[in-house]
């Protein structure tokens, strides 16, 4: 390999030959001419040709390329879903010169959250950062450590329409003002997952679509064979209080749901919260429901055939393609036909992108060329083919429904069915409560109890009520410091 010295040797050389070529052109070719043969040679004009020669050469060898800026993006994506992260990235980058997105892994959504406003405070954050939807309020009341999407857009001269998103998703990233704060990504809602099969073999004709059709569709299931679960669902609080209060229009919480001011109150311990969670402690005794946990690691019961309806998030549907070996399908969530307007709208799960503070002009014009990036409708359309992910815009949802792709794979509109099912209102617009996921783990702590029959349904969610607003007041007055 060449040092810089025989390099910057090198282009001294090259030039000096083609000084030397140019003074022969001119007659001036010897350096020292012989004595008494004629004017002599313009020194100066040699030395200061010479010189510009090394100057030319040094600079040629020493200048960098001009360096790309790097734009650090974080996420919690694993397996096939980081193989996506990585793509995007990949290909951003080769579609221009000027930056350069390096995405890395920092493990779960609530270790990512974490993992970032750390680094803020240490003042080496990322430029982007991954955060589940229910990580809003905390990053909202991180301040200084976020920069608003939109404004972050609009600063950049990138062209920016918060209304060609799906209101449903925008509405859970925005101001009550409408503003955008972070960048939807990852978005999925939930749908109730069915086996096929078992319901022609247990006589069930059509799919269910109240919760009382479930339950009786559950009970001849269980007497064709499933013994150990009729039917279930993973996540227990986003699927029994969060998405049931959505899905019936009925408050989870005031000020929408935390969306309108963190002074909000919990409210769901409501007449169908509590009728809900009375079913399911009933149900729960012989087995026609069977709860699998707080989160989705239950998921399993549904692949392996042995719970034939199972209720949990429509990003589920890789892994179900990949290992269901019967016919399935993903239908909307059930509702109870006797409460008025329902059903509403779900709302949705996932991630966004959030932009974070303190960072130069430059690399917000290189974020922002980025979501421009990925908000492409071709782009948006593609990836929810091939992901499973739910487009983000207006666009990209009327382009794959115009391909005819949902006439041949139902199952990938349900979400977006459910999410479009009605204009949202402040009890399905989203939710956005600080402190959420101490507050899940409070929630599904009193559900476990009236399910093992501690408590009656209605006190369960009364003290579930007492404990998150205890646990609000706390994040209030640390987001109001």
């Amino acid at each position: 390999m060449s040092t810089p010295g025989a390099l910057l040797c090198g282009k001294v050389i090259e030039l000096s030959q083609i000084f030397h070529a140019r003074m022969k052109q001119t007659g001036r070719t010897r350096c020292i001419p012989a004595r008494g043969a004629g004017p002599k040679p313009d020194r100066e004009d040699l030395m200061k040709t010479l010189g510009s020669a090394i100057s030319l050469a040094a600079l040629l060898v020493a200048a960098p390329a001009m360096a790309q800026t790097e734009i650090q993006w974080w996420h919690a994506m694993t397996g096939a879903n980081n193989d996506v992260i990585v793509k995007l990235a990949d290909e951003f980058n080769a579609s221009q010169k000027e930056y350069k997105v390096v995405p890395s892994y920092k493990g779960s959504y609530a270790d990512t959250m974490n993992a970032g406003i750390a680094a803020y405070r240490a003042g080496n954050a990322p430029h982007i950062m991954q955060v589940f939807e229910v990580g809003t309020a905390t990053m909202m009341a991180a301040k200084g450590a976020v920069k608003p999407v939109q404004q972050m857009m609009q600063e950049a001269g990138e062209k920016f329409d918060p209304k060609s998103y799906l209101p449903a998703i925008t509405g859970y990233y925005s101001t009550s003002k409408g503003e955008m704060l972070s960048f939807p990504f990852n978005s999925s809602s939930m749908v109730m997952w069915i086996n096929k099969d078992a319901l022609a073999k247990a006589g069930v004709s059509a799919i269910p679509k109240t919760w009382p059709e479930v339950f009786d569709a559950a009970k001849k299931l269980k007497a064709a064979g499933y013994t150990t679960c009729g039917f279930s669902t993973g996540w227990t609080t986003w699927a029994n209080l969060e998405q049931l209060s959505a899905w019936h229009n009925v408050p989870l919480a005031t000020k929408a749901n935390g969306l309108d001011g963190f002074d909000t109150e919990l409210k769901f311990n409501g007449p169908v919260q509590v009728r809900h969670l009375e079913n399911l402690v009933n149900l729960q005794k012989d087995k026609t429901f069977d709860y699998s946990g707080r989160t989705n690691t239950g998921e399993g019961r549904f692949t392996s055939g042995e719970c034939p309806i199972f209720l949990t998030s429509s990003a589920f549907f890789g892994n179900v393609k990949a290992n269901a070996k019967f016919a399935f399908a993903a239908a909307p969530m059930p509702y109870y036909p006797d409460v008025q307007g329902a059903p509403q709208n779900s709302i949705i799960g996932g991630a966004s992108l959030w932009v974070m503070g303190g960072k130069k002009a430059d690399e917000y014009k290189g974020i922002a060329k980025f979501f421009t990036f990925l908000s492409d409708t071709d782009r948006q359309a593609k990836l929810h083919i091939e992901s499973g992910y739910l487009p983000i815009t207006k666009a990209a949802y009327d382009k794959v429904k115009a391909s005819g792709f949902y006439k041949d794979n139902p199952d990938r509109e349900t979400p977006l069915l459910e999410l479009t099912n009605k204009e949202p209102t402040e009890n399905s617009r989203g939710l956005r409560l600080g402190n959420m996921v101490q507050m899940r783990d409070d929630w599904s702590e009193e559900i476990e109890a009236a399910l093992a029959g501690k408590k009656t349904a209605k006190q369960a969610l009364d003290d579930a009520v007492t404990r998150g607003n205890q646990t609000l007041r706390q994040f209030e007055r640390t987001a109001n410091r």
